[in-house]
């Protein structure tokens, strides 16, 4: 997996780099934003990393420049600014987080690879699990090469999806509501809402004959296994 760091503090930009490096992923880096601009141009990421304030302009310019194009490189903004207002930008803009300094490295990386993740998905035409088959271009999920189609909600599709993407491991909670609903998970009170979807979701797979099962592993969150 390839990444692009873009930053202009000399010691953050290096950190950044060892990170990188560490967590195994191939890496480009760019101190300002033409350099910046110019890595964007010439190459394509599985993610960029992006400073918003860079001494010769701004990163925001950078992020509406890239969604001009039909590239599909997944972007986390860092900022030193918790601002409400820079991360409505920075989302309208297309970012796909966004990210405030200072920060932790093991949050960084989950949040690289979620979004990894989720464009390794989107990219393929067909998805299939089980007999499940999912068109991501047209968010339909279907049973047995799409004879029967599922009428899910957003919420159900996105709860669905994310846990097809992780199959392999036990998805907390908390983890699984701050995908689907982000920031906005820290105002509830309970998961009453998840735990809502997930069981309307688990009745929609029955109804269709889905041969997949929605565990929830007792204290601490869910798993989708194929039966």
């Amino acid at each position: 997996m390839k990444l692009l760091i873009i930053e202009d503090e000399p010691e953050m930009l290096k950190s950044l780099e060892d990170f990188a490096i560490e967590e195994g992923f191939t890496c480009d880096t760019a101190g300002n934003y033409w350099d910046g601009a110019e890595r964007i141009n010439l190459y394509d990421y599985d993610c960029i990393i992006l400073d918003i304030n860079l001494p010769d302009g701004s990163g925001f310019d950078l992020l509406e420049a890239l969604h001009k194009t039909d590239k599909t490189d997944g972007v986390i903004i860092l900022s030193a600014r918790n601002s409400l207002d820079d991360k409505i930008k920075g989302l309208g803009l297309g970012a796909d987080d966004y990210l405030t300094k200072p920060f932790y490295f093991s949050e960084l990386n989950a949040r690289v690879k979620a979004i990894i993740r989720r464009k390794q998905f989107k990219t393929n035409k067909l998805v299939r699990y089980s007999n499940l088959i999912i068109e991501p271009d047209q968010y339909i999920v279907g049973v047995n090469e799409l004879e029967s189609k599922l009428s899910l909600t957003k919420k159900e599709y996105a709860i669905l999806t994310h846990l097809i993407s992780n199959h392999k491991r036990v998805l907390t909670k908390v983890s699984l509501a701050e995908y689907i609903w982000g920031d906005y998970v820290d105002e509830a009170q309970s998961f009453d809402f998840l735990f809502s979807q997930i069981k309307n979701l688990k009745r929609k797979l029955k109804d269709a004959g889905a041969q997949v099962e929605i565990s929830n592993i007792y204290g601490i969150g869910y798993q989708i296994k194929s039966l």
